[in-house]
């Protein structure tokens, strides 16, 4: 039955965010916002007592990991130039896997050195893209002149 739940909550989440972009001026994948949003609820009901904590941990457990490996693999577009895509999702990967497991025993010390740790590895790794300004016609036909002139 527990797997029913969190499979329909996953599918509930996942269409909402789907129908939520539609009017957002920025895009939320909807998959990882059906897992993360049901991981999240799991893990708010086993901490007020809602949920049995062994009948759930396992279904948030597997959640969480889908979690960790999701972001891994969406952040490797930002690598910066010359770093190792493996070395990336190795340590991102097993770093986060030592948060989700510090989260669901409830351990706020790992959890924390786990966030610390995957806060300095991804500042170490990743480039954020910079805005870009837009160009206007003008700029893109005087730019083309400019290539074409020489």
């Amino acid at each position: 039955m527990t797997i029913f739940i969190v499979v329909t909550s996953i599918i509930v989440i996942t269409i909402s965010a789907w129908v939520v972009n539609k009017f957002l001026p920025w895009a939320v994948c909807p998959i990882c916002a059906g897992v993360a949003g049901t991981w999240l609820w799991i893990l708010f009901g086993i901490y007020t007592g809602w949920l049995e904590a062994e009948g759930w941990k396992l279904a948030a457990a597997i959640a969480m990991g889908g979690s960790v490996v999701g972001m891994a693999y969406q952040a490797e577009k930002f690598l910066r130039p010359f770093r190792s895509r493996l070395l990336w999702k190795t340590i991102f990967i097993s770093t986060g896997f030592a948060a989700v497991y510090s989260l669901i025993l409830f351990w706020r010390a790992g959890f924390i050195i786990a966030v610390v740790l995957l806060t300095i590895f991804t500042l170490k790794f990743l480039a954020w893209p910079r805005a870009r300004a837009v160009k206007s016609k003008k700029v893109e036909e005087l730019v083309g002149k400019m290539e074409d002139c020489c």
